[in-house]
Parts: structure tokens; C-alpha cells; sequence
């Protein structure tokens, strides 16, 4: 059992953080920037977000690597700064963490596996093993694998990180749109699948997130649990977004965010946070729920 297992089963409810894009965006990162990159130029502000998330009253803060796997740094010219980009973030999110625990991010790598791609199982586990070992090697000891369509790509992530250290606690969370058939991954695949291949893979907490507002997510966190009594992770968008003035906006407040929030934790989730457009009034908002609750 490793840390996030161990304060679940103190606490047995824990508040996670919110978006990392939405607020380095806030702080001045465009479009042309490599986000990761902003873990060496601008630790400042990378270490304030998780600061701000920490003061917020999140028990658990991400690392700013999502897209810090080689194969996503190639494509801003950087894949040979996987090791300094993610060891950075690392550092940050542990000296801004305090008391609350911290896991690596790490997202997809845009790539398909064979047939429908180029990359075989074994390639895809070196590309996810070199970001992990990068973000362990700074003392983190737990990994989100978030944001995921395909399974197959999940389970390489998973994989890698319990390959490198058994004892570690990986999260594993995928990514869901409403259908004719119910909630499917871009890919297909059906939170009873998810639940089904991402334990099987080696995930100790399994869950969702971006794609859905929160009130989508209760629906969604709902379905995992009718699959399994592990932990469920829900990092909701704050409402459906909309294009305003050339620009993704998510529009919905803090207070109706957290209205939600009572409904998430009966459908079975037992870590809740934000993605895409939350804050850390988002989270506040989230922790007053939840102090109410335990």
C-alpha cells in the first residue's frame, strides 16, 4: 500500500486539485509554449499554482507534466529535456505540497499503438517508463495516468510505473463522452471495460476525467462503481465550454460546482478535484463539501 492508499484509508475521502492549464494560462502561457518547459523558466509560477491548490485545501497536487512524455516534447523541438523537465515539476509540486501528497501527471502520448499505429507495446512502455523514472527519481511516490482513450495505452502507462517501482500507487483515470451507447472513451470504451483493464493492468485507483462537467461525472462515477470497490478518482470540468471571443471558456462558478459535489460522493467517488477551467476556489469550494461530509 503506498501513500495514497494509506491517507484514503485514514481520511477515506480526499480533495485533489484543479486544472494546471487553466492557470498557467492565467499566468501568461500561450499557446506556442510547451507548458513542461515552464517547469525550468518559470518555476516561480509553477510552484504558486501549487501552492495556490495546497492553500486551497487540496490533499493531493498533480506535477506539471502531463504532456512531458519524449514523444510529446518532440513535437516542440525538446524531447531531449524529459529527464530536466519532469524531475523539475516534481521538485516543485514536493516543495509546494506541505502535508499533501503528490503524483506524477502523465498524459497520452498522441500516439497509437499497432495495428492502428506505429508503436509497439514495448516502445510505448520505454517512452512512459523514461518520463516516470524522471518524476520518481524527485521523491514522488505516486503516478496519475490521466486523460486516457485507449486502454491499451493506459495499461502501458500502468504498466511502466509498476515496473519501476512495485510499491508505488498509480491512478489511472480515462476519458468519457455521452453517446447513443451511454459513456465511451474516444476509443470505444466503456467504464465497465476501463475499470476491468485498468485494474487488470496494475492500477490501484481508477476513475475519470476532463471531458464532462461534474453533474455528467456522477453518472459516470456511478458506472465504476457497480464495477469495483477500489477507490474512484473524478477530476471534473467546470461545465460544458464554450467558444467566446476565439477562446475556450468553462463557465461554471465554484458554489454550483460543489452543489454537485454531495451527489459525486454517493455515486462512489472517494477522491474528487477539477480539470479543465477549475480553480482554487473550485477546490475550496470542493474541501467545504467534504469537511461537511466526514
Amino acid at each position: 500500500m503506498g501513500t495514497v492508499l494509506d491517507r484514503l484509508a485514514e481520511k477515506k475521502l480526499l480533495v485533489s486539485d484543479g486544472a494546471w492549464g487553466t492557470m498557467l494560462q492565467s499566468r501568461g502561457l500561450s499557446g506556442d509554449d510547451c507548458p513542461e518547459e515552464w517547469n525550468v523558466s518559470h518555476p516561480a509560477d509553477v510552484r504558486a499554482i501549487a501552492s495556490a491548490y495546497v492553500q486551497a485545501g487540496a490533499e493531493m497536487i498533480l506535477t506539471n507534466t502531463f504532456g512531458g512524455s519524449r514523444v510529446k516534447l518532440d513535437k516542440k523541438h525538446l524531447g531531449e529535456k524529459v529527464v530536466e523537465f519532469n524531475r523539475a515539476a516534481a521538485a516543485l509540486s514536493l516543495e509546494a505540497a506541505g502535508k499533501a501528497l503528490v503524483a506524477g501527471s502523465v498524459g497520452p502520448t498522441g500516439e497509437f499503438l499497432q495495428p492502428l499505429g506505429l508503436m509497439s507495446e514495448e516502445q510505448m512502455q520505454a517512452v512512459f517508463s523514461e518520463q516516470i523514472e524522471a518524476i520518481l527519481s524527485a521523491g514522488v511516490r505516486a503516478i496519475c495516468v490521466e486523460t486516457m482513450m485507449a486502454l491499451e495505452e493506459a495499461a502501458c502507462a500502468i504498466k511502466s510505473a509498476k515496473a519501476l517501482d512495485a510499491t508505488v500507487d498509480v491512478l489511472a483515470t480515462m476519458t468519457f463522452e455521452k453517446g447513443a451507447q451511454g459513456y465511451r472513451t474516444m476509443m470505444g470504451v466503456s467504464p465497465a471495460q476501463a475499470v476491468a483493464g485498468l485494474i487488470e493492468a496494475g492500477a490501484d485507483v481508477v476513475g475519470s476525467n476532463c471531458g464532462n462537467g461534474i453533474e455528467g461525472m456522477v453518472e459516470v462515477a456511478a458506472e465504476f462503481r457497480q464495477h469495483t470497490d477500489r477507490p474512484i478518482l473524478i477530476h471534473a470540468n467546470a461545465g460544458v465550454p464554450q467558444l467566446i471571443g476565439g477562446k475556450t471558456v468553462f463557465r461554471q462558478t465554484p458554489e454550483d460546482f460543489a452543489a454537485s459535489v454531495d451527489a459525486l460522493l454517493d455515486a462512489g467517488a472517494t477522491i474528487v478535484g477539477g480539470c479543465c477551467g477549475t480553480t482554487p476556489d473550485h477546490i475550496r469550494a470542493i474541501r467545504r463539501v467534504v469537511d461537511a461530509r466526514r
